[in-house]
């Protein structure tokens, strides 16, 4: 009896690493372009999903009428995912109906997503080895900055590169506001990938998007520029950092950003340029669990055109309405 326990046993665990192995070797998905040269994106963000509570039932109803209005070919889900325990549940829930519609997903983390039942770490790994997660594995970070590469409709060439940053949660000194900022090495990393990116193009550089979920400084620049059209709901003020550490300013220096989308702020939803860089809030895509004076919830889609800098994007609201209509960088030039 007891050989045959641990024959059970053995073969358990064998089975158990045979499915972890089965798990890390499925492929990733490939983002491409369209046969007709479009690429759609949905940013969903602020979230703050409880499991079992329902306050929740307005976020599931907001992102099933989005995606099934939409029909996206990506969704990025920008921060704030959960805000309370039984986070591992949570998570699969809110992520279903992506699954479910067999769309490639990605998230970073907002300020919130580290204060419950499991660790940062716990969180990434989950869904990096969900169906569809185009996440890369983790490695010794908690929360690791990656990339995200959208090919040509044909498959031959990166078309475009999307940079998903962690904007971390509160400040980590005293006496500098309350928010944590991008973080020095985060920069140099920022930089390390754009200048491969471009040398392996023949030295053009790639036309990029970053996803962040703190609003960067230059938020409140572009917003003070009484000549910098603005379109959407600013119903709060901008929760940026007070220090800055330099992303916006190597990014427009590099010439391949042409957009920055975030959360955090919910009842912002505006958009708006600075230096000739899109500045984009997403709406708030959550239900009653938080404040939030904008209702219906809703999401920020983006559509690429291939081989074109152009961004067309506008607010789905969950009721089925579109907000927001206007294409960069035609709608903001200056007034």
């Amino acid at each position: 009896m007891l050989k045959t326990k641990r024959i059970l046993l053995t073969l358990t665990i064998l089975l158990a690493a045979m499915g972890t192995v089965l798990a890390q070797a499925q492929p990733k998905p490939v983002l491409k372009y369209k046969a007709d040269g479009k690429f759609k994106i949905v940013q969903l963000t602020d979230i703050h999903y409880k499991f079992g509570k329902s306050g929740s039932k307005r976020a599931l109803e907001c992102i099933n009428n989005v995606l099934d209005s939409e029909q996206p070919d990506f969704v990025i889900l920008t921060g704030d995912l959960v805000y309370g325990n039984k986070v591992e549940d949570a998570i699969k829930e809110m992520t279903e109906p992506i699954i479910s519609r067999n769309i490639p997903f990605g998230i970073i983390f907002g300020n919130h997503d580290h204060q419950f039942d499991r660790t940062l770490s716990e969180i990434y790994d989950q869904v990096q080895a969900m169906p569809l997660s185009i996440m890369p594995e983790r490695g010794e970070t908690a929360s690791p900055d990656y990339t995200v590469e959208l090919m040509s409709a044909d498959g031959a060439k990166i078309a475009n590169v999307f940079y998903c940053i962690d904007s971390h949660a509160g400040a980590r000194q005293k006496n500098v506001g309350r928010y944590d900022w991008i973080h020095t090495d985060q920069v140099m990393w920022y930089l390390d990938n754009s200048r491969q990116y471009k040398e392996d193009n023949g030295g053009q550089s790639i036309p990029s998007l970053v996803f962040i979920h703190i609003p960067l400084l230059e938020y409140r620049y572009a917003d003070s520029d009484e000549k910098a059209p603005q379109f959407g709901n600013k119903g709060e003020g901008i929760s940026s950092p007070e220090l800055n550490s330099g992303l916006f300013t190597a990014a427009r220096d590099e010439g391949d950003v042409v957009g920055i989308f975030c959360g955090h702020d919910h009842d912002n939803d505006f958009a708006t340029a600075y230096m000739d860089v899109l500045l984009a809030y997403g709406r708030y895509s959550g239900g009653d669990t938080v404040y939030n004076h904008l209702r219906p919830s809703g999401a920020r889609v983006i559509e690429l055109t291939e081989g074109s800098r152009d961004i067309h994007t506008w607010i789905r609201l969950s009721d089925g309405k579109v907000e927001q209509d206007t294409t960069f960088p035609a709608d903001y030039k200056k007034k």
